[in-house]
């Protein structure tokens, strides 16, 4: 049951898909239709009435999900879905063809938006094209709410908070470790990243997203002291160890800026951040480093080709639509560590957190964290409050998942654990 006037709270939009079929299955399993308004949408009316059926007999309470019809190439069908509700949740990718309509759609009707993106030229020209009109309709519209970025994003908030409360100063640099994890691909994941390397050979403002590591910001914020991904084995100032090129820091680091020029640089402006993966001391660390940027260096070079790029698409690459099986979700799990350090009146000061869960980083958590993000939006969780236009992630997220965050000097949480609780606590 929608709690506004329009029918529905949350359009699942792409509900067949891989992704999308995990977000169904999250809302329904944690909502009852007199708590939430869920509709199933995309462009195949049999499939979603089959999705129906199978999600109401997987559950008690949803016995008539409705099921809502349109198709990314009509912008009229776009529209009367997102004026039907109040959060579109979309999983459709490549963004880069399927969701500018669909942005533009929820703009026109003061609709929120939530994705899963990380194709960051993609939401560059949005936040370009479409900002100032988000903010003149009341939309909200936030990208990003999956492993990339809601993890590196989520844990530097919560070590800068500490920082604060507990130093009265935020931490100058921050640094995002992928501890560990183990997880799966889907088809959608690969043919966004290889829309993102087509844009960047033929689109010069791509090319400029990638490059500048300020390209998120705001317009007239795109400009810093930090630098851009790391691409090579590296010794860690931090913790004295080998660190490799992170996969996912050209996203998360990005998004991590973008979120402190849109909260008014509450961490300032000389703030720094990495994301990177440590591999250990000594020679095995080195090696293992290497090792891991030569293969992203492989992949990178791979996708960079035209004629690589569309080999791999055709012949390599899954379908969009399909992922890793149930066993393999279940097996995964991840564990990030965020290390901030800063400079307070009585000398310097180190804060540790950790951000895990014992399930697939892509499809194990990221489906939940979407449809977290879709009811913080439409007001199921009517304390958050969220900014108009394009929103960073966290403040919607810090809340949900953070509440029994740690204020004192707890022990680092074990990264055997696994857990999505984050506990910042003083080094």
């Amino acid at each position: 049951m929608s709690s506004t006037t329009r029918p529905y709270d949350i359009v699942v939009w792409g509900a067949t898909g891989f992704a999308g079929r995990l977000v169904a299955d999250h809302l329904t399993s944690q909502y009852s239709p007199d708590s939430l308004g869920v509709a199933l949408g995309g462009r195949n009316e049999a499939k979603l009435e089959g999705l129906a059926e199978e999600v109401a007999n997987e559950t008690d309470d949803w016995d008539d999900i409705p099921v809502v019809v349109g198709d990314a190439t009509e912008p009229a069908t776009l529209r009367d879905i997102a004026a039907q509700t109040e959060v579109v949740c979309t999983t459709v990718g490549p963004y880069t063809t399927y969701g500018t309509g669909l942005v533009e759609a929820c703009i026109e009707t003061g609709t929120d938006y939530c994705d899963l993106t990380g194709e960051i030229n993609w939401v560059r020209e949005m936040i370009d094209r479409f900002h100032d009109d988000a903010v003149a309709a009341g939309a909200k519209i936030v990208h990003s709410c999956g492993f990339d970025s809601i993890p590196a994003d989520l844990g530097t908030k919560l070590v800068q908070s500490f920082a604060q409360d507990e130093f009265g100063e935020p931490c100058d640099v921050v640094r995002v470790y992928l501890e560990d994890g183990e997880g799966g691909v889907s088809g959608g994941t690969l043919a966004s990243a290889a829309e993102l390397f087509e844009a960047a050979s033929n689109d010069p403002v791509a090319r400029e997203t990638l490059s500048n590591p300020y390209s998120l910001a705001p317009a007239g914020e795109r400009h810093g002291v930090d630098t851009s991904e790391q691409r090579r084995p590296k010794r860690d100032a931090i913790r004295s160890i080998w660190t490799a090129p992170s996969p996912m820091a050209a996203v998360n680091e990005r998004v991590i800026r973008r979120s402190n020029a849109l909260l008014a640089y509450p961490w300032g402006r000389e703030f720094r951040c990495k994301e990177v993966i440590p591999t250990g001391d000594g020679a095995s660390g080195a090696a293992a480093a290497g090792g891991i940027a030569a293969g992203l260096g492989v992949g990178t070079a791979a996708l960079r080709s035209d004629l690589l790029r569309r080999g791999l698409r055709r012949f390599v690459f899954p379908d969009p639509g399909t992922g890793p099986t149930q066993a393999a979700m279940d097996a995964g799990y991840f564990a990030v560590r965020v290390i901030g350090r800063g400079t307070a009146t009585d000398g310097p000061f180190t804060v540790v957190s950790e951000v895990g869960a014992d399930r697939d980083p892509g499809y194990g958590r990221p489906p939940g964290c979407l449809a977290r993000q879709r009811c913080v939006c439409c007001g199921v969780k009517p304390t958050h409050h969220w900014t108009v236009g394009f929103s960073p992630l966290h403040p919607g997220s810090v809340t949900l998942w953070a509440s029994d965050c740690v204020k004192s000097g707890s022990p680092l949480p074990s990264t055997s654990g696994h857990r999505m609780l984050t506990s910042p606590c003083r080094r």
